[in-house]
């Protein structure tokens, strides 16, 4: 079967295979990858559902390790800095084989965070990802994070409405 989007302002061209209601469709792959791997730590779900030549368009900085192990990279920091973490998906939305998800992590950090220690601090914030899966694998991924919204939270920085009054 070959599906073309052009509706929806991108256009993407891909033969689907297999079973489109099984475990290998783009949502139960963005739902396995947040429920287990980011919200439980279950690490290997990583090497099963990343492929090796993921494309990723989100910095992580220099020095990030491709595929698998660069998402473990980051699920391993997430949990380290949150003791609680976990992703709750709001929503999410399926078009052939690209998938958008907004995802609220809620977590407290017990370690230093960013330089920052703040044993009984929360933090809530709103992530926006982008994934595209082929053959059960997610092979390229946009994320964009609240990271400033996480450090206001963690009073690391002040919050932009307040430094906009001081100046």
């Amino acid at each position: 079967m070959t599906y073309t989007q052009q509706d929806s302002g991108f256009a993407a061209r891909e033969t689907l295979d297999g079973d489109h209601d099984g475990p290998f469709t783009a949502e139960a792959v963005v739902r396995r990858l947040i429920d287990e791997a980011f919200s439980q730590g279950h690490l290997e779900v990583c090497d099963e559902r990343i492929a090796d030549e993921i494309v990723e368009h989100q910095d992580y900085g220099p020095g990030h390790a491709a595929g698998a192990a660069g998402v473990k990279a980051v699920v391993t920091s997430l949990r380290r800095a949150f003791s609680d973490f976990k992703l709750e998906i709001e929503d999410l939305v399926v078009a052939g084989i690209r998938s958008g998800r907004a995802t609220s992590p809620r977590a407290r950090t017990t370690a230093r965070t960013w330089g920052i220690h703040r044993a009984v601090a929360r933090s809530e914030s709103t992530f926006f990802d982008v994934m595209r899966v082929v053959r059960g694998r997610v092979v390229e991924h946009w994320g964009v994070p609240d990271r400033a919204g996480v450090l206001v939270q963690l009073g690391a920085i002040a919050q932009p409405s307040r430094l906009a009054k001081e100046a």
